[in-house]
């Protein structure tokens, strides 16, 4: 029995032949002393083994949390699930032990966050923090560690590994840093990587490394990827389904192909003219007018409408409808789908 089935064999319930990742319903509120801040109020989404999932939206519309809230490491209080379920392999994760969610974290399911910098401790080398997931999750001794985060290093294309084993965090580049998380997450031979900003504060080389590295890696391990990002430019090679998050909510899933050729909600229509592109040269830059809504006071109706050009007065008034299916693969959220579509 390896290591790997041994970790799965003690999680009560674990199914292989269950989905993935399944998401339904999630919400996250945090409670304080301004008032309670809906972060995430209905998510609902699922991830399958080789697949990547892009969860697409502007800064603080929930994205981020809800990566926390599949990991286990929201901060509580102030943060507070308050409902729905995160299935992993057919088992609700929220009702888990944190002695179980620890057995899923690292091992089954891994991340990667924003600031490598700010992530890695300062006062380790590199190779002891990647070797201490060896030592702690695996029982080795300190020179099998050692050898095998040199061979992930390796694996990620840090140059001379070997050599910089010792190094501290502050002593790498922001792409190397990157790297080093990327060997860490995937350390412990994950099924799901939930890469958060992957490539954020790095320059358009580097960022195209770095996705081009990821997508090696995944279809070599057949690992699923959950990639959040606020870059539509970033996830149009990558991503196999696109998962537009406003306000807390999923309001368009759809295969990539279908968001950038036909999207169905007006924020994805919003978000994709608002890209750059060189056939525009000399042409006024389009934007979304105003900001996402403060969490503590979402709109009543749908959270859009201040921001939409389809926005009617049942916007303001309405919820948008349930998930409306668009053929077999894709769903939006609104009122006026079938303007947005011109149908």
């Amino acid at each position: 029995m390896t290591d790997i089935q041994a970790e799965m064999d003690v999680l009560p319930g674990v199914d292989p032949n269950a989905p993935l990742l399944q998401v339904d319903d999630l919400h996250v509120e945090f409670r304080t002393r301004d008032g309670v801040a809906k972060a995430v109020n209905g998510a609902s989404f699922w991830v399958r083994p080789g697949e990547t999932l892009a969860v697409l939206g502007e800064s603080g519309c929930g994205k981020s949390v809800t990566a926390q809230a599949i990991m286990g490491i929201l901060d509580t209080p102030p943060a507070v699930v308050t409902g729905g379920r995160v299935l992993y392999r057919g088992v609700d994760l929220l009702k888990l032990s944190e002695r179980d969610r620890r057995r899923v974290r690292a091992n089954r399911i891994a991340m990667i966050f924003q600031d490598a910098l700010s992530a890695l401790n300062p006062v380790y080398s590199v190779g002891f923090q990647v070797a201490e997931l060896f030592r702690k999750h695996r029982g080795m001794s300190r020179s099998d560690s050692k050898r095998r985060a040199i061979g992930l290093l390796d694996q990620v294309r840090i140059p001379g590994a070997r050599s910089r084993i010792n190094d501290y965090p502050h002593q790498f580049s922001g792409g190397m840093r990157q790297r080093v998380m990327i060997a860490m997450a995937l350390a412990l031979d994950p099924e799901l990587l939930i890469a958060d900003e992957p490539t954020t504060a790095l320059d358009v080389t580097v960022q195209a490394q770095i996705m081009s590295l990821l997508a090696e890696l995944q279809r070599e391990r057949n690992m699923g990827l959950m990639l959040i990002t606020h870059d539509m430019g970033v996830v149009a090679d990558v991503a196999d389904r696109i998962s537009i998050m406003y306000a807390g909510r999923i309001v368009e899933e759809a295969p990539v192909y279908d968001i950038y050729g036909r999207p169905a909600h007006p924020y994805t229509k919003a978000l994709l003219e608002s890209i750059p592109r060189l056939d525009r040269k000399g042409s006024q830059l389009n934007v979304i007018g105003g900001l996402p809504p403060a969490l503590t006071d979402i709109p009543r109706g749908c959270p859009f409408h201040p921001r939409c050009a389809y926005a009617r007065d049942v916007c303001a008034q309405d919820p948008p409808p349930p998930a409306y299916r668009i053929g077999d693969y894709r769903m939006a959220r609104c009122h006026f789908i079938r303007e947005v579509l011109g149908v």
